[in-house]
Formats: structure tokens, C-alpha cells, sequence
């Protein structure tokens, strides 16, 4: 077989490897994001993966060690998300919690009052008293700095005004020395790399918040949860271009490592993977001061998203996320019901609106646990109801495309949108095409346990843009 590609197109694929639908076995609710660490999702080698048994198929799994910042970003909004190199779409309709993809427009943000209460709060035990009146006497505020105080709260400055290279340190006249805060605090974003102070931190996090025994996460564990993400641009300092990939906000509190933010930094958005913190600062409320953090930074460097991780109406730990407005979630009408070739008066499982959650969704959210407003508009006599979702027989034995998920092209889109016989396949560093495969052209895209099955359900989950521009990986 001839090589399908040449080396340049190669760099600029991502690559997925399939593992299947099945139910997802434990729900952990974190700080930023609903997660599912790896070794927990219930995940297996290619060809192995369980299928549900009662409660039906309640997510789709695809893993991969190599995805370009802008195709995750693509899949980000067609509901997928990742936990290290573990990637996951949730099938909302067959769900007992749907996790609904949320996102907020940065620049339209305003801040509550206990999140402005929580920043101030952590300012001035960063700066300290002491400090706060020395530097009114001999520092004293301009004017301007004065009226635009009082115009309202500045949330970019009153994040960035307790942070070390910040502060005014005029000299004391008494000792003639600079003034200095109570602690010195500084925010770097790095890369995310593996150190040994972040791993400890972690296991102290994980212990008090989560209740988890050090023996339960290694080194490696953690590296793979949360060390092993986008691959990372390298961006000259004063060149305006904004840093892709996946990173770490690192908090250092007088120069000791004190909490992590996982970020995936995207062309459009920034989306909070996890954040870890030393349990001794648990209650400053560092999930509120990273947040706001966050938020800053896609504004100040031209993200125009900021994505929460999921969102789950019914959990009560989730809810928190909807108070960071406005927030939007992300609606899918339903798929066709049918594999019938005749289906163009039925929606397209690829469109997708930005819903308020403020409003009629979130009312609507308190009824049923599963909202498609483009859905209920489409068919208002039926809106007010909670769908019942029959029961699917011999569910290890069904194809993705039989369980009709939402937000998953069908069969039929499948074979007239998609060139599957010349999607790339990589095998053994090089890179052919399906129809390479023996057999692949009398195989049953149909049927889940044929090659051509597995494939199109793939390309069936990840959308016609993001398989255009990638790789499947089934042998190595």
C-alpha cells in the first residue's frame, strides 16, 4: 500500500481511535467540570468495549493522543468533551443526568455580588492590612483611577490587584525600604507538564474533597488525567498571538504552589478542564476566584468563549455553573427516526442553536430532564412532555446509528456526505486508505461488529468537519 498523504498534511491531522457506546458507570462531580477520569469511565482495548445491558446507551467514547486545539473546539460544540486522552459525547436522550454543553460570552459577563465579595476578599488577605494603608498614604490614587472606581467594578483590575508585579511599592519613609504585601502572590499560565509539586497538591485535593486514598492515583495516573492534553503553539512574547493548546494557571502563594487551572486554550474559547488546590486554602473559594480569573483572561486576550464543562440541571453541585451569566447551552434537534433514504423534511442532526439558559430553558429543565428547545419549537404540541424513550433490545448487538442519538449523523448522512473508503487510517506510521482494508467493501456499515461499522460510527459522532481533517487509528 502507497502512502495517502504526505508529511505536511500528516503534522496537521488529528487522530481518533474508537471505543464505543455504553453506559457510563459512575457520575464524579468536581470543581469546573462534571469529569470522568479515565480508569473510571469503563472504557476498554478496540473491539471490547461493553455495551449497556438495561438503561441504554448513554455515551459515546473515542480516545486519542494526538487532536489540534481547533478540531477539539469543533467537537467542544457538538458536545463532546475530553479527560486527558479520553474523548466523550453524551447521548442526552437516554441519559438518567443529561450533561449539557455550556458556554459563556466573556465580554457580556458581570459578576455577582459574592463572586466580587470573594475576590476582594482574597486581596486583601494577599495584601494585608498593613499594606493596604501605607500604600493609601504613599501611593494614593489619581484622579482618574478614583472616578473610574466609582463608576463600578473593574472585574479585570480587581483580579489582577493583589498579584505581586502589580502592586505600587513606594518607600517607606521610616525604613527606607519598599513596602510589601502580606504574601506574594503570583499567576503564570505554563505548560502542562507533570512536576512533583503539582502531583502533591493533587493528592491532597483529591483527599479532602473527593475522599480518595493517595494509593488510588499514581504518578501516571495524574499525568494521563491531567498532563496529557492539546498540543501546545509557542507563541513569541509581544507577538500577539494568542497561546493554543492545553496549559496550566499556576497560583503561587510566596512562592509555594498552592492550586493548578487545567485550561484548553482554543481559537475561539477557553474551556476548564479541572482546577486542584492545596485543602489548606479551601476556603477562599477558589473555585469562584478562578472562574472570574478565567473569564479575564478570555477577555483580555481575545477568546470570546469561556466553556464550564458541562452542565447538569439536575444536580444540585452543578448548579453553581449557571451563575456565571449569561450562560448558553448548547441545543441539538433530534436525529431522524428512521434510516430511510427519504429524509429531507426531517432536522438535521448536525444543526445546533445557543440556547439562554436564563428563562424558558431553565424552566422547562425543572420538568424534564431532557430539553431540545429547536426540538419543542419544531413540535409544540408535544414540548411540555417528558419523551419516553422506548427500550432498546439486544443493545450489544445494535449499531450507533439504530439507537438514534442526537447530534449524531445517520447512516444514510453518513454514506452521501462522508468519502469513508478514502478516510485515513494510520497503520503502523503511515497512513493508507479504508479501502485498503481487506474485506472493507463488503462489510455491513450497519452492524456494529463489522470494520465498516465501527468506522462510521466514529465519523458519525465527530461530524463531517472534524473527520475531514483527521485520522482513524484502529491497529497500533
Amino acid at each position: 500500500m502507497s502512502a495517502a498523504v504526505d508529511a505536511e498534511t500528516a503534522r496537521s491531522l488529528s487522530l481518533f481511535r474508537p471505543l464505543g457506546a455504553f453506559v457510563l458507570p459512575l457520575c464524579l462531580f468536581q470543581q469546573h467540570q462534571h469529569f470522568i477520569s479515565p480508569d473510571r469511565a469503563g472504557q476498554s482495548e478496540f473491539g471490547t468495549a461493553p455495551r449497556a445491558a438495561s438503561t441504554g446507551l448513554a455515551a459515546y467514547y473515542a480516545s486519542s493522543v494526538s487532536v489540534r486545539p481547533e478540531h477539539y473546539e469543533t467537537l467542544l460544540c457538538q458536545g463532546w468533551r475530553r479527560s486527558g486522552t479520553l474523548y466523550y459525547k453524551q447521548n442526552l436522550r437516554r441519559s438518567c443526568c443529561p450533561h449539557y454543553t455550556m458556554r459563556l460570552q466573556a465580554a457580556d459577563f458581570k459578576p455577582r455580588r459574592d463572586q466580587r465579595k470573594a475576590l476582594n476578599r482574597w486581596n486583601k488577605y494577599v495584601l494585608g492590612q498593613e499594606y493596604i494603608r501605607k500604600a493609601a498614604m504613599l501611593a494614593p490614587k489619581t484622579r482618574e483611577e478614583k472616578k473610574k472606581r466609582q463608576q463600578g467594578f473593574d472585574l479585570a483590575q480587581e483580579v489582577h490587584a493583589s498579584e505581586y508585579a502589580n502592586l505600587p511599592r513606594p518607600i517607606d519613609p521610616k525604613t527606607k525600604k519598599p513596602i510589601e504585601p502580606a504574601h506574594k502572590f503570583e499567576v503564570t499560565i505554563e505548560g502542562d507538564s507533570l512536576s512533583q509539586r503539582k502531583y502533591e497538591v493533587f493528592l491532597k485535593y483529591q483527599a479532602a474533597i473527593h475522599n480518595e486514598s493517595a494509593d488510588r492515583w499514581k504518578s501516571a495516573d495524574f499525568k494521563r488525567f491531567l498532563c496529557t492534553g492539546l498540543t501546545r503553539n509557542s507563541p513569541k512574547e509581544g507577538s500577539g498571538e494568542k497561546k493554543i493548546g492545553s496549559w496550566h494557571q499556576c497560583y503561587r502563594l510566596d512562592g509555594r504552589l498552592i492550586a493548578v487551572a487545567v485550561l484548553d486554550l482554543l481559537p475561539e474559547g477557553v474551556s476548564s478542564v479541572y482546577l486542584f488546590y492545596d485543602p489548606e486554602f479551601g476556603d477562599w473559594g477558589f473555585g469562584k476566584l478562578s472562574a472570574l480569573r478565567e473569564i479575564v483572561l478570555a477577555r483580555e486576550e481575545n477568546y470570546q468563549h469561556y466553556y464550564m464543562g458541562y452542565y447538569i440541571h439536575s444536580c444540585q453541585k452543578m448548579r453553581y455553573k449557571a451563575l456565571y451569566r449569561p450562560q448558553y447551552i448548547l441545543g441539538k434537534l433530534f436525529p431522524p427516526k428512521t434510516s430511510s433514504t427519504h429524509t429531507t423534511n426531517q432536522p438535521d442532526p448536525e444543526s445546533k442553536t445557543w440556547d439562554p439558559l436564563d428563562g424558558e430553558l431553565s424552566q422547562k429543565l425543572d420538568k424534564r430532564k431532557y430539553v431540545s428547545l429547536s426540538h419543542d419549537r419544531a413540535n409544540p404540541s408535544s414540548s411540555e412532555e417528558e419523551e419516553t424513550v422506548p427500550e432498546l433490545a439486544n443493545e450489544e448487538e445494535l449499531s450507533l446509528f439504530d439507537i438514534h442519538m442526537p447530534g449524531v449523523l445517520t447512516a444514510d448522512q453518513v454514506l452521501s456526505q462522508l468519502d469513508l473508503d478514502h478516510w485515513l487510517l494510520l497503520v503502523h506510521g503511515s497512513f493508507v486508505h479504508m479501502s485498503d482494508l481487506v474485506g472493507w467493501e463488503d462489510a455491513d456499515l450497519h452492524s456494529a461488529q463489522s470494520i465498516k461499522g465501527i468506522v462510521g460510527e466514529l465519523a458519525a459522532v465527530l461530524g463531517v468537519d472534524v473527520v475531514r481533517k483527521s485520522a482513524c487509528v484502529l491497529f497500533d
